[in-house]
């Protein structure tokens, strides 16, 4: 297969086998026909980054001169094992922007490190970025900007980053977190670096991997890395050629820089797209030029606070 687009931009073309789709990516695929028609081919679908409970699904390639009926005359692909992260690092950072994508601004002018750590809460099993595990209100958070009403949810600011002696390859001496629905403010039109870092989960020596996807907007991927990341990583960020995105993974026990312009008014989730893992708390809100917003459809301020309200 030779892959030519990702999360609706255009990439280098480069072959492969397999590739891996985390949930929330997109990818297109060419495939040249030019194999015997006379005969079907197994194409092969396995779980990535978490350990299997069911076996490999299959399914066909036929050609139109050969019933869907008849089986392949070849054993069936096997998928690379769930954990194989060297191979999932290699596809991932094959990745690279066509010439005369749009490139990212050079500097940034205000950078968010989201420690990514599995804790608990009045004995339940949470996600939290940088110790707070994100819970939703029940009031929209677009109408409740617009509107003022600042009861609605958390008003103070989340941190931007950590405490920089907390030891990514362990699990936290404390393990328990706490609970808001805080907002980062970022100024319209602002360029802005998040770093994902990955953490040791609650049983040692596990660190999953995670999907991030932004809403209302795209984001360079700048790099990947390993271990915590320091500020001499930023060195080897690609602001060549760095691919145009709107989900990016997080590999275990490492990190993921991204860059993205906020240019796009309104309130935006930035969460991991694994959906329990965004109900247990593993997630952003990101607010920008609220007031800039016009006509709130009804549908946005249906429940809560803004119940009530008419757009």
């Amino acid at each position: 297969m030779v892959v030519v687009e990702a999360d609706g931009n255009h990439v280098q073309p480069f072959v492969v086998n397999d590739l891996d789709i985390y949930s929330g990516e997109s990818y297109s695929v060419l495939l040249k026909t030019d194999q015997n028609p006379y005969k079907n081919y197994w194409v092969s679908i396995g779980v990535r980054g978490r350990d299997p409970k069911t076996n490999q699904a299959l399914t066909l390639l036929s050609y139109s001169a050969t019933p869907a009926s008849k089986l392949p005359t070849t054993q069936p692909p096997v998928t690379p094992r769930w954990d194989d992260y060297n191979h999932s690092k290699a596809f991932t950072k094959s990745i690279y922007a066509l010439m005369g994508s749009p490139q990212p601004p050079k500097t940034y002018d205000r950078r968010i490190i989201l420690l990514n750590t599995q804790n608990r809460l009045n004995g339940f099993v949470k996600w939290a970025i940088n110790n707070v595990s994100l819970v939703l209100p029940s009031t929209p958070y677009l109408g409740s900007i617009k509107f003022g009403l600042n009861n609605a949810f958390d008003q103070k600011t989340p941190p931007d980053n950590y405490d920089s002696s907390y030891d990514i390859m362990k699990p936290a001496p404390n393990q328990n977190t706490t609970q808001g629905s805080s907002v980062y403010s970022i100024t319209l039109n602002t360029t802005v670096d998040v770093i994902l870092q990955n953490a040791n989960a609650l049983a040692k020596d596990v660190s999953e991997i995670h999907p991030w996807h932004l809403h209302g907007h795209d984001f360079w991927v700048l790099g990947y890395g390993e271990g915590k990341f320091k500020d001499g990583d930023e060195k080897t960020f690609n602001l060549k050629n760095p691919p145009l995105r709107n989900t990016a993974v997080i590999f275990p026990f490492g990190w993921t820089a991204l860059r993205f312009v906020a240019d796009n008014p309104g309130v935006w989730a930035f969460h991991c797209h694994i959906e329990p893992h965004l109900h247990m708390g593993m997630g952003v809100i990101f607010a920008q030029g609220v007031h800039r917003v016009g006509q709130i459809p009804k549908e946005a301020l249906a429940c809560g606070l803004t119940g009530n309200k008419q757009n």
